[in-house]
Parts: C-alpha cells; structure tokens; sequence
C-alpha cells in the first residue's frame, strides 16, 4: 500500500521513463488486487458448500484465481524491473498484459 501511495504521488512529476513505470505499477496492483479478491469470494461461497461436497470445486477454482492473481502480480513486477534496469520506458504501461 506504500508503494501505491508513492507511486501515485510521485507519477504526475516524473519524467516519461518513470511515469510509464509509475502507471505500469499502479495498473498492476489494482488488477492483482482485483483478481485476487474475485478468488476470495468464489473461495468465500466454496467453502460452506464444500461441506455438502458441492462447493468443493468451486474452492479448487478460487484459489487457483487467486494463485494466478499472484503470479500475474510477480510477472508483472519482473517486467517491471527489468525495463527499469535498462533505463527504458514501459512499452505499452496501459496493456493489461506485456
């Protein structure tokens, strides 16, 4: 959440290298947080109706959105840093995907 605030503080200041980085962050946690909360509550619905073993799949599906949410989170963040490395810009910072 710090990095979020930051990141939001610091965009509309920052050069075009680092504002790209700064949106490609910022649009990153807000997809992740989306994709992982969408996990926890078919996670959440799954759970009371595991036990009359209907929800069982439904439990299996959100936390496979969920881990999902947090590698598209980890590879996102990678792409991130590697573009940082290289002092570039981030090529397309408002596609949902690299």
């Amino acid at each position: 959440m710090i990095g979020l605030i930051i990141a939001y503080a610091n965009r509309d200041g920052a050069g075009p290298v680092m504002r790209s980085h700064y949106t490609w962050l910022i649009r990153t946690f807000w997809f992740s947080l989306g994709g992982f909360a969408l996990g926890a509550v078919v996670l959440a619905v799954g759970i009371p109706l595991s036990l009359i073993l209907v929800g069982i799949p439904l439990v299996a599906l959100g936390g496979f959105v969920m881990a999902a949410a947090w590698v598209y989170c980890a590879v996102r963040s990678v792409i991130g840093v590697i573009f940082l490395a290289r002092d570039e810009p981030m090529p397309r910072p408002y596609a949902l995907i690299a």
